[in-house]
């Protein structure tokens, strides 16, 4: 849990452009990794998503875990067009268009934003890496988090860390995606 709470200092102080913090942290434990490991082996057997079950059981195996998400339809307000959008304000109307999630994760996003999630989530790993606990970076298990509410109404994008201290590294040698 030391390691965890360094892991989200670290994402919360990563460098965000303009200087607004759109970046959302959780650590789950206990029953919150209970819950993302059964969601991600029920959407992985509903989807055929082989790698969503394998990932469950990693999570299910893990001794905390680090969730960091962001506010991707939060605009930085320089029309730079990374999102496919001619202006801030057009991605703006687009996001309000869209109001059920039908996917992992919800779109449009502001590129920046997402520039700022991946700084935020490389300064997490690297503290985890720092102390010598395993990780491995999550698609899946942010998008159950995500479908969770772990992160809240606004997050529209989330990637999870989980954790494990063993004399091997359980996110390795796993079994292969068929």
């Amino acid at each position: 849990m030391t390691v965890a709470t360094l892991m989200s200092l670290a994402a919360r102080t990563a460098p965000k452009a303009k200087g607004v913090d759109t970046i959302l942290v959780h650590i789950l434990t206990g029953k919150e990794i209970q819950a993302v490991s059964n969601h991600l082996a029920e959407t992985g057997e509903r989807r055929r998503v082989s790698f969503f079950v394998r990932d469950s059981k990693n999570i299910r195996a893990c001794d905390a875990c680090v969730v960091i998400g962001a506010k991707g339809q939060s605009v930085a307000g320089i029309n730079c067009g990374a999102c496919g959008y001619a202006s801030c304000e057009e991605l703006t109307r687009e996001c309000k268009k869209r109001k059920d999630r039908t996917t992992d994760f919800s779109g449009p996003n502001c590129a920046i934003r997402m520039t700022d999630l991946g700084i935020a989530l490389g300064s997490a790993v690297k503290t985890a890496q720092v102390h010598n606990v395993d990780n491995r970076i999550m698609y899946s298990a942010g998008t159950a988090a995500l479908f969770l509410g772990l992160l809240g109404k606004d997050c529209s994008v989330a990637y999870a860390i989980p954790l494990s201290v063993t004399g091997k590294n359980i996110f390795f040698d796993r079994e292969p995606v068929k």
